[in-house]
């Protein structure tokens, strides 16, 4: 349903940073960089695989409020090396890697809390 999404961020060098080691262990990177006077605004950035950002972050006023992503996972290891990146570049924990059977039997996620606050997952629905 959706080729990309953006979000404003208070502090744009913390949070490249973050998701830089964040989004690695799930095999994103950052694929583009943008200038203010390419936008016509703030500098952006934008992560994902194989040459196509999918999730941007720009600066600018953040948003009010808690917004979640929840970031795709080839496997249950990725999750809990997501979880343990998230921690180590200052992220807060939300939820330990784990099984969320509530949602289905074989979902098994992690959350953590980015530097604005944002409920950022990693999310595997593979079997073990």
């Amino acid at each position: 349903m959706l080729d990309h999404i953006g979000v404003p961020v208070s502090n744009y060098t913390r949070s490249k940073g973050f998701y830089l080691q964040v989004l690695r262990p799930l095999g994103y990177d950052l694929v583009m960089e943008v200038s203010s006077q390419e936008t016509g605004g703030q500098n952006a950035c934008g992560f994902g695989a194989g040459g196509r950002p999918q999730f941007w972050i720009g600066a600018g006023h953040p948003i009010t409020g808690r917004v979640h992503f929840a970031f795709e996972a080839k496997d249950r290891a990725a999750v809990e090396a997501f979880h343990a990146a998230a921690l180590k570049a200052g992220g807060k924990d939300n939820g330990a890697p784990g099984l969320r059977p509530h949602y289905h039997a074989n979902y098994y996620g992690a959350f953590v809390l980015d530097p604005d606050g944002h409920n950022i997952e990693a999310v595997c629905h593979m079997p073990a």
